[in-house]
């Protein structure tokens, strides 16, 4: 009887060690995976300088000159449409492609804060597939918490691509 128990221990043993090692394999696995799609996503994403850069090649910064303002458009604005403020002679603007000017601070804070686009006419300033990856970023920077629907629902698909529901 002794013999027999001590057997049947041993076999219970046996198969709870192969299904943690299991277990443990399949997280490992999870692990791995998750790791390397979170760098991925992370490879794509744009950084606020980044970004930024991206502003000022596409828009440069020059140095405002009264002199900037054309006889011919009356249209030609001496403020800044953002903060409101005339512009001083030497202080730091962007002049869009659609023709409206900004100072440099104002706009790319304006451009940080909301679409990539004019804050008069809503022309685009930058491609929208730059901006989606730099929202991508702020918003991944501005969770409250580690992880939310989205992310449960991926952890979720891995879990069943993974094979760990084969466990259960």
């Amino acid at each position: 009887m002794a013999a027999t128990l001590s057997k049947f221990f041993s076999q219970i043993c046996t198969i709870f060690i192969i299904f943690f090692t299991l277990l443990f394999v399949e997280i490992l696995i999870l692990t791995r995976s998750f790791t390397r799609t979170v760098r991925k996503i992370r490879s794509r994403l744009i950084t606020r300088t980044q970004y930024l850069n991206f502003i000022e090649e596409k828009n440069p910064t020059i140095s405002y000159k009264k002199s900037m303002l054309m006889k011919k458009s009356p249209s030609e604005s001496k403020d800044c449409a953002v903060c409101l403020s005339d512009f001083e002679d030497g202080e730091m603007v962007r002049k869009l492609n659609c023709k409206h000017t900004f100072h440099r601070d104002c706009l790319d804070k304006w451009l940080q804060e909301y679409l990539a686009t004019c804050p008069l006419c809503r022309t685009k300033v930058l491609p929208d597939e730059i901006v989606a990856k730099y929202q991508h970023q702020q918003n991944l920077q501005n969770l409250d918490y580690y992880g939310g629907d989205d992310e449960m629902a991926f952890l979720i698909s891995l879990l069943h691509g993974s094979g760990v529901h084969r466990l259960f």
